[in-house]
């Protein structure tokens, strides 16, 4: 199972699972002395099994080096899914002092819950992360001025497609030109009407709150030129980007070259469409299995690629307050983000670490790894969720409004739009 999905899959209705709950994290008399302690420490990482074997490499690392505050890390205690079973912990005051697995999505409501450290209250907390994380550091930025989560990795969604079913279709399967709604369109109808797939493409057409991320925001990131969906506590995709996109859908839903009813698995690696929307984790999925090539999502326009915004699919690192020694986690922190952590990560995983310059950090990975060369390159045009206590509530309301008008069809786009802008703007503003 694809990295998004093994974190995502069951966590609908999770703002509202949170909502009542209070802060584990102790009160301030103890947080004031944490924050200078130093002593072991627990971390938990992801259960993917790349992940999994760097986790495991960089708590030996820093554990050799450190006989007196060792890590005892381990796998995320399996559950419904990561984001309840870590705000149970922080609930419980049992969370670990670090998870290398905490969703961008979830971070305003453990934030509410009294569960995160601000990262900023370190000396040189800001510094570090803006110093590794450079300009895109400010979309995790609280509206306090904290830093509650810091920037990991990132799997910024291209498109991808499969060489032997372009060329069965009579599209170049080396550089087919996707780079225009209606190329792609075109592209898309003759995958169709060639028998080549099943269908085109095949984004999830399902309502929960986290499939928008992998279909509207990806190309509103790229036609509005880097926006969020949320600005200054104001909705965003009901301008001319997010209806120019919201038609580009709807067109696609209603020609059948997307299917509107849920596909058993995944429906690329199983050859149900000729195209997917993801990140480089499917670089090693799809090895020896499909022939794949990859450019960045559509625009009105054509966008150059080096130009073009995606979404950034991004998992980062909370410090959570239940933690005794977190003088020592943020050093933990620093040491599992440093430049060769960040390559053992990068080597390991395929993943892109949410590092200024990367490219021109690690240039002999992606001068032995070309397939992830565009990756990286993406990684420098990345937009996230909405911050603040109501993500999950927000990402809903749109996804709602783009279920009924976009892929059902019904109503008026353009008033769907605006009537889910509504909603968010309300729930931005709480």
């Amino acid at each position: 199972m694809n990295g998004r999905a093994k974190v995502l899959a069951a966590a609908v209705g999770f703002g509202l699972v949170l909502a009542g709950c209070s802060s584990g994290g102790g009160g301030a008399g103890a947080q004031s002395s944490a924050v200078a302690a130093r002593g072991p420490i627990s971390i938990w990482y992801s259960n993917n099994e790349q992940e999994l074997a760097w986790g495991k490499s960089m708590v030996e690392a820093w554990n050799t080096a450190h006989p007196t505050e060792k890590i005892e890390g381990q796998e995320i205690p399996a559950g419904k899914s990561s984001e309840e079973v870590i705000g149970a912990a922080i609930t419980a005051g049992t969370a670990p002092c670090l998870v290398f697995n905490t969703a961008p999505s979830a971070v305003g409501q453990f934030q509410r819950q009294g569960g995160l450290v601000n990262l900023a209250t370190f000396p040189d907390g800001a510094a570090y992360i803006e110093g590794r994380t450079g300009e895109a550091a400010k979309q995790y930025k609280a509206e306090d001025g904290g830093y509650y989560q810091l920037p990991w990795k990132a799997n910024p969604v291209m498109i991808f497609y499969n060489k032997d079913m372009f060329a069965k279709a009579g599209l170049d399967p080396e550089k087919p030109d996707l780079s225009t709604y209606a190329k792609f369109l075109d592209a898309a109808r003759k995958i169709k009407s060639s028998g080549a797939a099943k269908f085109a493409i095949n984004p999830a057409p399902t309502s929960e709150f986290f499939q928008s991320q992998f279909d509207f925001m990806p190309l509103y990131s790229a036609e509005s030129g880097g926006k969020q969906i949320v600005v200054d506590r104001k909705a965003t995709f009901n301008d001319a980007a997010g209806l120019a996109v919201a038609t580009f859908w709807k067109t696609i839903y209603a020609e059948g070259l997307a299917g509107k009813e849920p596909v058993q698995g995944d429906a690329f690696g199983t050859k149900v469409s000729a195209m997917s929307i993801v990140g480089p984790w499917a670089i090693a999925a799809y090895k020896g299995k499909i022939k794949w090539g990859a450019v960045p999502v559509p625009t009105s326009t054509g966008k150059a690629a080096n130009e073009t915004y995606t979404f950034s699919d991004a998992k980062n690192v909370g410090l959570y307050t239940a933690c005794k020694n977190q003088a020592t986690a943020w050093d933990v922190l620093k040491f599992a983000t440093s430049e060769e952590q960040d390559g053992s990560l990068l080597t390991k995983t395929g993943q892109m670490p949410m590092r200024a310059n990367l490219q021109q950090t690690f240039p002999d990975f992606f001068a032995k790894n070309a397939a992830y060369t565009q990756f990286g390159d993406q990684a420098a045009r990345m937009v996230e969720v909405p911050g603040g206590p109501h993500t999950v509530e927000m990402l809903q309301a749109l996804r709602d409004a783009y279920t009924k008008a976009v892929v059902s069809g019904e109503g008026d786009l353009q008033q769907a739009l605006n009537e889910a802008a509504d909603k968010v703007t309300t729930l931005a503003g709480q």
